[in-house]
């Protein structure tokens, strides 16, 4: 169990974490996913119903969480909030509420660190968590990424640690935060299953695999049991029949099945569920996102390396140092369970086909810091803990044998003194608190718009939206800095090219112009719909890799691109048109 040393380092950490958090919070506008949570979220609290987010595929526990708030504080006024128009007033309360799913985060990745490495490895993985920029960014919007990372954790680390024990440790528990990971974000469906399989094989012994993991088999049955029954009954039913299931049935050619699905589908009345959401969510993993913008260049399908390139552009610079030192100077230290999960996640992420963003992956990336965090930190483990031990023992539970978790068990292994001081292992810890120290700065340097996070490899915060777009530089949360350079500039007619769904581009002083959706998108007609002194801005996200891929769109661009702009917000480009 933590002590109270622990407990310290971490509300120091969540402290000064969460004020980074919320004044981050306060200047940004909506991003693209924010405006239709709020909505939904409220409009779900007053009707009872998830449709609409079933619909999405969108799970409801983080959105219910940074709504409740909004909605006991419309309760208390006796009248309903406009959410569209009151969004600025609404926001920073919706993602104030979000800040326990990172406390979830920074605690169960200390958790981790602890248990894997000791007190020194659980205090590090705690810091580099807190450090970094893009889960800062996340950790300050009304989203759903960070409470699927917490939660994932949760799940996982319970896991881990419970396979000594009776069932409702092993089982129960896991099952449950299962569930709860599924209401988080559908990601989970496969992303706890697939770890805790993973995990559950680290004590396996592989002269006997199927017999040896024959308890593992019917743990993991359990767990998903249980997950998937927490996961319907929290989303509940409406019990409505479901209009395009009716519909479906309808066009069955042959006359006999048609009245059989007909039938079936006006009176199997169980829709909205779970089922709807995570078919929906399945749908839209397959489908992909349309294509994806990466390094620069525009792709119209998936490329199966998104992930690892977007990392390599995201990711500190100080991060990425420590992890190169790490594999040079101490390979086989990154051979924990924790660096086994980061493994498999960054595997996994290789065959993903929505591709908007490393948000998708925070799980890995914490997984990451925690198998770091554990490579560095001097406590030298049993060899038979680390990947690929050379005894096929690997402990009870799963597998027979001793165990190597510690702390967890009644016979763990023998750990030698830690060395302190020289040599690799202390240029790794040296190196570690360094980049947690350099992290910590660019955090600062970045803020309040880690969204634009980019490490100085890449060419740092300024160049980045020319290497990605959407949720990992612009997703729309600029115009409240579009507005401060506007009243800076003598407030001068703007038209705006947006990418997003702030309300706020509707209203003074911006003038929505989606070139995008114009009959004639040519250069000329485009200026002539901007005013002579007037000015046009637009959004790096359509400027550098615009999802609107018709001719003529592109075409615009590239003239757009030609021009100098005037001047340069964080997602905003400012132009003086020629006539």
């Amino acid at each position: 169990m933590p002590t109270k040393s622990d407990v310290a380092w971490f509300l120091v950490v969540a402290v000064l974490s969460s004020a980074w958090c919320v004044t981050a919070g306060a200047r940004l506008g909506p991003t693209f996913d924010e405006n239709l949570y709020l909505t939904a979220g409220v409009d779900g609290w007053r009707t009872g119903s998830n449709k609409q987010l079933m619909s999405w595929g969108a799970m409801p526990l983080p959105i219910d969480a940074v709504t409740l708030p909004i909605y006991l504080w419309e309760r208390g006024r006796g009248e309903p909030f406009s959410v569209l128009d009151e969004t600025p007033r609404l926001l920073p309360v919706a993602r104030a509420a979000a800040l326990p799913f990172w406390w979830a985060v920074l605690f169960y990745g200390m958790l981790w660190g602890r248990t894997l490495g000791g007190p020194a490895a659980g205090r590090l993985a705690l810091c580099l968590i807190g450090c970094d920029p893009n889960l800062l960014a996340h950790a300050a919007l009304a989203a759903t990424d960070i409470a699927l990372t917490a939660t994932v954790l949760a799940a996982t680390y319970h896991f881990f640690t419970g396979r000594d024990h009776g069932w409702k440790r092993r089982v129960l528990l896991p099952g449950i935060l299962y569930g709860v990971a599924l209401t988080a974000k559908a990601s989970a469906l496969v992303y706890v299953p697939l770890l805790c399989g993973v995990l559950g094989l680290w004590h396996a012994d592989w002269r006997q695999p199927w017999a040896s993991t024959a308890r593992l088999r019917w743990d993991l049955a359990g767990i998903i049991v249980i997950g998937t029954g927490y996961l319907f009954a929290y989303c509940g039913s409406d019990w409505t029949a479901e209009r395009t299931f009716v519909e479906w049935a309808r066009t069955v050619p042959h006359p006999a099945g048609r009245e059989i699905a007909v039938a079936a589908a006006e009176n199997l009345r169980i829709f909205p569920n779970a089922g709807e959401g995570i078919v929906q969510q399945i749908r839209h993993n397959l489908r992909g996102h349309g294509g994806s913008f990466l390094l620069g260049e525009y792709h119209p399908k998936e490329v199966w390396y998104y992930f690892p390139a977007a990392l390599s552009v995201k990711l500190p610079e100080a991060t990425l140092l420590l992890l190169a030192a790490v594999v040079l100077l101490r390979p086989r230290a990154l051979g924990s369970p924790a660096g086994l999960a980061a493994l498999v996640l960054l595997a996994f992420s290789l065959n993903t086909r929505v591709q908007i963003g490393v948000r998708l992956v925070f799980p890995l990336v914490t997984f990451l810091y925690v198998a770091l965090a554990v490579a560095v930190s001097g406590r030298r483990r049993n060899p038979e803990a680390n990947l690929f031990p050379p005894s096929p023992l690997r402990g009870e539970g799963w597998g027979g044998g001793e165990s190597s978790l510690p702390g967890e068990v009644a016979t763990p292994h023998p750990n030698p003194p830690p060395q302190r001081g020289r040599g690799p292992d202390g240029f790794c810890k040296l190196l570690a608190w360094l980049a947690v120290a350099c992290t910590a700065y660019s955090s600062v340097v970045v803020w309040p718009d880690g969204l634009r996070y980019t490490n100085h490899l890449r060419g740092g915060p300024d160049r980045g939206c020319e290497l990605l777009n959407d949720s990992n530089y612009d997703w729309g949360q600029g115009l409240p800095e579009l507005k401060e350079w506007w009243h800076a500039n003598g407030e001068p007619p703007l038209c705006v090219w947006f990418f997003g769904t702030d309300p706020a581009i509707l209203k003074p002083p911006f003038r929505h112009l989606p070139v995008h959706m114009l009959p004639d998108k040519s250069p000329p007609a485009v200026v002539d719909r901007i005013p002579p002194e007037g000015y046009f801005a637009v959004s790096v996200t359509l400027l550098y890799g615009t999802p609107a891929r018709e001719p003529d769109t592109l075409a615009f661009v590239d003239w757009l691109r030609t021009q100098e702009p005037v001047a340069k917000t964080g997602t905003f480009r400012v132009y003086r048109l020629p006539r």
